[in-house]
């Protein structure tokens, strides 16, 4: 009885793993043959040509067409690949030039690493809906500057008063505190002149769209609203959830939340998918600040690249603080389920890095 083998999925190293049958080449063919494979009659009777052939075919080597399995996404391949374009296209748009000391502070802090999750977050949004990296890149390098200028400004001796961000110096602390705020501003000042000017293939609507929804997002009622909060409420006895949610969904998520819709904006959504993204986002934004309000108490500095422990001395109220570090990680885990109802009805192979960039900022070590 002959045997069909086949050979085994194999799993490549691109960006998804696709599946592949072996060469048919390497197939045996089912049918047998007789080695007996002519005789012949007597001469002037008529000739017979007998070909003995046995076919066996049995029901488990019945060839049937293989239906195609579902890609898979390969995660840590998708952001090394989006943080190298990211950090490029940040590295092309804030150049060393004149006044030397002021773009030195920029770069030092924009250039010093980190995850890039704003950014590739606003590009993961704009791919989702059709767009591409080149339409969403200026936004995805605007958020990473405004989010690089509340970090340098976060640090400072009047805000948070700490000395290491992503296990380096702070700004203030290599360049001076006049210099750090003024690396800050520029920044800020910067990043809404770049998705601007930079933006091309959109239609002009939807870029005054994105930036209309920025200026929001860091303003008085969306950034600045969460840290004003933040710091009338240190050394309080009592502080309700409804308290300690209104300032991290603003200080913390409202960043993440207009990374995301700048993106969907770009990238062609409807308003219907625009406030879809909008609520995973929010999601996903108090997710980020839950997860790191854990990480703050359980991990140490070098593990977290930053000073660890640092809310607990300033007496902040934190999501362990409040409701303990079980009870948080259990609704860390509700606000990931809560993102990911929102993606329902996505495509699933574009939704794939939105759920597993959820998936990460859930299941973060530093």
């Amino acid at each position: 009885m002959s045997t069909v083998n086949l050979s085994s999925w194999v799993q490549s190293c691109s960006m998804f793993n696709h599946s592949g049958r072996s060469n048919s080449a390497n197939l045996f063919h089912p049918l047998k043959f007789s080695p007996n494979l002519v005789s012949s009659s007597k001469p002037g009777k008529h000739i017979t040509s007998s070909f003995q052939i046995l076919a066996v075919l049995t029901k488990e080597d019945t060839l049937k067409p293989e239906e195609p399995k579902p890609q898979k996404f390969d995660f840590k391949d998708y952001m090394i690949s989006k943080a190298n374009s990211v950090n490029q296209a940040l590295e092309s748009a804030v150049s060393l030039k004149e006044p030397l000391k002021i773009h030195e502070s920029m770069r030092y802090s924009l250039l010093a690493g980190g995850k890039r999750v704003r950014p590739i977050l606003c590009v993961a949004a704009c791919e989702l809906l059709g767009g591409n990296e080149s339409i969403s890149m200026p936004a995805a390098c605007g958020m990473e500057m405004i989010h690089t200028m509340s970090l340098i400004h976060d640090d400072l001796p009047c805000m948070d008063n700490d000395d290491l961000r992503r296990g380096n110096p702070t700004n203030h602390k290599v360049f001076g505190e006049d210099v750090a705020v003024l690396a800050g501003d520029s920044l800020l000042a910067f990043a809404f002149e770049h998705i601007a000017t930079a933006t091309v293939g959109v239609p002009p609507a939807r870029i005054v769209w994105a930036v209309g929804e920025l200026a929001r997002a860091i303003g008085a009622e969306g950034l600045v609203a969460g840290q004003v909060v933040d710091i009338n409420s240190e050394g309080l006895s009592h502080v309700e959830l409804e308290h300690l949610e209104f300032i991290h969904e603003h200080k913390t998520a409202k960043l993440l939340e207009a990374s995301v819709v700048l993106g969907a904006i770009l990238g062609g959504g409807s308003n219907e998918d625009v406030e879809k993204l909008r609520k995973f986002a929010r999601c996903i934004g108090l997710l980020f600040q839950v997860v790191d309000d854990i990480l703050d108490v359980t991990k140490s500095s070098q593990e977290l690249g930053k000073t660890a422990g640092k809310d607990l001395v300033a007496d902040k109220v934190t999501f362990p603080k409040l409701m303990g570090i079980d009870k948080s990680r259990e609704f860390a885990e509700k606000l990931k389920r809560e993102a990911e109802e929102q993606l329902v009805g996505f495509d699933p192979l574009r939704a794939a890095p939105l759920i597993a960039l959820s998936n990460y900022i859930a299941y973060r070590q530093n």
